[in-house]
């Protein structure tokens, strides 16, 4: 057996048996250790959570890449951009690249008896992927026919709208004074809880846009782009300004590029984790560093009796170091039981709720990653240990001696 770890196991086994002084101060060092690694780790769940749940809204309206014609006949009217066999080899070749999407895109006036308000309307294919509204949905269903139409509930709202209801949209045409109505069924309504992007926003079928705007079939709004891996946008943006901006004078732009200000803050985000997670290790270390000193002042005697057999400074270090990476593995252990506890009463029972039009969400979003777990507690294990070397130099200033006198 390890003579170093037999020794520390028997000091720790007798701490807890006896009202030594330093006693007090081991349970206040594995509280605080406990406490640093529980607020680490749920910081760091409740960044992931609140970056994935509002990554995937922003994305559910406008994909992880567009691409669309530069030029436009006026502020009103489009130039449709048209889905020829070149172009679309061009974007079909990247193997990042995991779904296209056609879109037209077109504003529209619904009116009803007692109101009236203005919608932007999106045409998506059948086969337009609503995964991202699965949880989203009040009541009903995503649109299903030429005729239904799938609209937010601020939209529902104001207008006193329900599933089933019939409307009529009123599209103006840039080129004539004549307007075009299209009736529509209410098949489903949805929230986001992000106005900016869902406050006026309607689906209906691509093929009805078509027909309105008098476009060909292979004539869209813009394509709609998913990656593989969403830290890949840029890097497929790039490759794709490449092989198809420089020869059809397209324009392509990332959904960061579309909305910085959400992105600008969810790195903000990161900036603030970085300095929980920071000032939560230097507690940490701090709570080790005056544990093991208290230790190594309480044990001078023992230290002398160790040095008067002629055990060496660097093996009594090493007790000591055991005995303290003990501490941090008990610290670790509670740390991590609280902030699962937590963090799972917070994923299935949401306690902490938070305000939709500040936060674009009624509770506080919960992302479990196993690996950043498993990283942050190797992480505190490492930090806290190589710490533990310097409080344990003192040991080699003891002189065996005055230490066998030390009261």
């Amino acid at each position: 057996m390890n003579v170093e770890y037999f020794i520390s196991k028997r000091i720790v086994s007798a701490k807890e048996n006896k009202n030594v002084f330093s006693r007090p101060i081991i349970r206040l060092t594995i509280f605080a250790i406990a406490l640093s690694v529980a607020i680490m780790l749920i910081s760091l769940s409740i960044l992931d959570g609140f970056q994935s749940e509002i990554t995937n809204k922003v994305i559910s309206f406008g994909s992880h890449i567009q691409i669309f014609n530069k030029e436009k006949i006026s502020d009103t009217e489009e130039i449709p951009l048209e889905l020829t066999d070149s172009l679309l080899i061009s974007v079909q070749q990247n193997s990042e690249i995991k779904d296209i999407s056609n879109i037209i895109y077109d504003f529209g006036l619904v009116k009803t008896d007692d109101d009236f308000m203005g919608i932007n309307l999106k045409g998506v294919e059948e086969d337009y992927d609503f995964s991202a509204f699965s949880d989203k949905i009040i009541d009903g269903n995503r649109i299903n026919s030429d005729s239904s139409i799938f609209i937010s509930e601020n939209i529902a709202n104001k207008l006193n709208l329900k599933v089933t209801d019939k409307i009529r949209v009123y599209f103006p045409s840039v080129n004539s004074e004549r307007v075009n109505v299209r009736p529509f069924y209410v098949c489903g309504i949805f929230n986001i809880n992000m106005n900016e992007l869902d406050e006026a926003l309607a689906f209906v079928s691509l093929s009805k846009l078509q027909q309105l705007k008098k476009w060909e079939e292979n004539e869209v709004s813009l394509i709609e782009i998913k990656v593989s891996d969403f830290n890949k946008v840029d890097e497929v943006k790039n490759q794709l300004e490449v092989s198809v901006e420089d020869y059809y004078n397209k324009n392509i732009v990332s959904i960061k590029d579309l909305y910085p200000q959400i992105f600008d803050w969810l790195d903000l985000m990161n900036v603030n984790v970085v300095v929980i997670i920071i000032l939560m290790l230097i507690v940490a270390v701090v709570n080790i560093i005056t544990s093991l000193l208290i230790l190594i002042l309480e044990k001078t005697k023992f230290i002398g009796i160790l040095k008067s057999l002629g055990t060496s400074n660097w093996s009594i270090r090493k007790v000591f170091m055991y005995n303290s990476i003990y501490l941090v593995s008990k610290g670790l252990l509670w740390g991590n039981i609280v902030a699962l506890l937590i963090l799972f009463t917070q994923h299935h029972f949401q306690i902490i709720s938070l305000d939709p039009e500040l936060y674009y969400m009624n509770s506080v979003p919960i992302s479990f990653d196993l690996f950043s777990f498993i990283m942050l507690n190797i992480g505190t294990l490492i930090v806290c240990f190589v710490m533990m070397i310097l409080p344990t130099i003192v040991i080699t200033k003891i002189s065996a001696v005055k230490a066998i006198r030390f009261e």
